[in-house]
């Protein structure tokens, strides 16, 4: 066995009912047709288009001549383009022959240095290569991290990385969880693993956090999400549903499902959170119902209602899932949306209202209105809002939560088509000089005192308090082309380009532009993504590819 794999990596309607809201029924999803199970033993180069078959969701674009006549959760299938040859070694194929940017060897290199190996196989990719931190958990291999990673091994036919990934991780998932005498819930996946070796013994052992190593000892929420969303992915690009329906990974999705769809004493459909729980993995007043979470546990519960068997126990879950869709969709649509008109109303709230008649249904105080909101919400534009609860609405950008909400189908047609248009509007301050904003604006003074507890990294405008992310652009790429912009996501991601190759892929960058470098090299690896957007022109609907495209980007919106 090779043991030295590993030796060089780093240890509302907010405030009235939303006039266009249409119930959508969730329950013919159930409907949809079974994947066929096909062999998984060839590449890409070997399977035929008639296998590359895949769902997706339709153009959310207003700027389609046919907008009225699409349905948010229509699943209309579409061939793969053809798939060319491979440009050099372990590099994306290229389709139409021309040889990948530099900028695309260079990333899928530092890819591969990154690969973590448990006993002779690839199990995922470190958080960085970075070994000017020692002391910090770089060197393990985190779900959320490794999400576009895999998307990346997916996408170049190399599925057997992300079926190890979440098989490891799924057996992590039933060892027993104790953090100071305190027994975690069985359903709960790692935050992170990293891979032990004994050169005494010869041998390696796995060992998982479930929160009681990481920061401020919160267990992750968004882990059971990701694995979730990456079997969906795994099993799309593959078209092989034996994975999925394994029993260990049925029973794996049933635990994490009946972890956040249990009945308790909130009257809310949106799950409740504490700091630290996702990706903003410090305390940054996102406790509560953050608008990450609510938006991954609404695209989760929808990968699941794909990949359950239609047994006993899939069909109980089944009917428990679209009860849930049906509440949460509306209460996220109604309460956590926020456009010019909400807005407005907002600002002419009566407080103190009693009874279901009231419009002001969070006692939300006006004077609670953050200045810098009414510069930042354009004309046309909105978005969903950072949370909503009792007395509080955080009115801040987050620009994950708002993208999974495009891919997911969370936000209407509408709502998706103005978040795109705030993007643009505000790309300055969500943009500038190094995409992508985690989120906007950033705290300062005693604000950041008070809410972060004076948190020395998470000073303003940087990591995750208003820090820029070039990670993120994946995100921002395959909102863009599900809404039929992908002009956005090629002008950000042409900023990119000039800087993170020089910059050595660094994890965020710093100041109000995104101007300044900090974090470690970060396996982000924009630059693939690059190559899966860029074309000489787009036709009008999304999925319609003229010019050289690498990869059709619409493998990245799952459902």
């Amino acid at each position: 066995m090779d043991v030295n794999h590993n030796k060089n990596m780093k240890n509302e309607d907010m405030l009235s009912p939303l006039a266009e809201y249409e119930e959508c029924d969730f329950s013919k999803l159930l409907e949809k047709p079974r994947l066929l199970s096909i062999e998984r033993q060839r590449s890409l180069e070997e399977r035929s288009l008639s296998e590359l078959s895949i769902g997706i969701s339709p153009c959310l674009s207003s700027r389609a001549n046919d907008l009225n006549s699409l349905r948010i959760f229509e699943q209309p299938d579409f061939i793969c383009s053809p798939v060319g040859r491979r440009s050099g070694i372990n590099t994306p194929r290229s389709q139409t022959g021309f040889d990948p940017h530099p900028m695309v060897a260079e990333a899928w290199e530092a890819l591969r240095r990154s690969l973590v190996y448990f006993r002779g196989q690839p199990v995922g990719t470190i958080a960085a290569l970075d070994n000017s931190e020692e002391n910090l958990n770089y060197d393990q291999v985190f779900v959320r991290d490794f999400f576009p990673s895999g998307l990346a091994f997916l996408m170049n036919g190399e599925p057997e990385i992300v079926k190890n990934f979440i098989l490891k991780t799924l057996r992590l998932q039933s060892w027993e969880k104790k953090i100071d005498r305190f027994q975690l819930g069985e359903g709960v996946m790692p935050a992170s693993f990293k891979v032990l070796h004994d050169p005494v013994r010869n041998n390696e052992t796995l060992i998982a956090d479930f929160g009681e190593s990481a920061i401020g000892r919160v267990a992750p929420v968004d882990s059971g999400f990701w694995w979730i969303i990456l079997l969906r992915a795994y099993t799309k690009s593959t078209g092989d549903t034996s994975l999925a329906e394994l029993p260990e990974c049925q029973k794996g999705m049933r635990l994490i499902l009946s972890l956040c769809l249990s009945e308790g004493f909130d009257t809310f459909p949106t799950l409740l959170c504490a700091d630290g729980c996702c990706m903003i993995d410090r305390r940054m007043g996102v406790y509560g119902y953050p608008i990450e979470i609510q938006a991954l546990f609404f695209m989760a519960l929808r990968c699941a209602l794909l990949l359950l068997k239609q047994d006993d126990e899939g069909k109980e879950f089944m009917e428990r899932i679209v009860k849930r869709l049906h509440a949460l969709s509306y209460h996220m649509r109604s309460y956590f949306w926020l456009d010019l008109k909400q807005l407005n109303d907002i600002y002419r709230f009566k407080t103190e209202e009693y009874s279901h008649t009231a419009v002001n249904k969070f006692n939300v105080m006006p004077d609670s209105l953050p200045e810098w909101v009414f510069d930042f919400m354009p004309v046309r534009g909105g978005y969903f809002i950072g949370n909503v609860s009792p007395a509080r609405m955080d009115f801040r950008w987050f620009c994950l939560g708002n993208c999974i909400a495009i891919l997911s189908s969370l936000a209407t047609p509408e709502q998706a088509t103005a978040i795109m248009d705030l993007i643009e509007s505000r790309w300055e301050e969500l943009v500038g000089e190094m995409p992508l904003k985690v989120c906007y604006p950033a705290m300062e003074t005693h604000e950041w005192r008070i809410i972060t507890g004076c948190d020395p990294k998470n000073t303003r405008w940087s990591y995750h308090n208003g820090g820029s992310w070039p990670v993120l652009l994946w995100l921002l790429a395959a909102a863009c082309v599900k809404t039929g912009r992908p002009q956005i996501a090629r002008r950000a991601i042409e900023i990119a380009e000039t800087r993170l190759l020089k910059d050595h892929w660094p994890e965020y960058y710093d100041g109000k532009l995104g101007r300044y470098i900090d974090g470690g090299s970060w396996i982000c690896l924009v630059r693939l993504f690059l190559e899966y957007i860029e074309t000489k022109e787009w036709s009008c609907r999304a999925g319609d590819w003229v010019g050289k495209p690498h990869f059709r980007l619409d493998s990245l919106i799952l459902i």
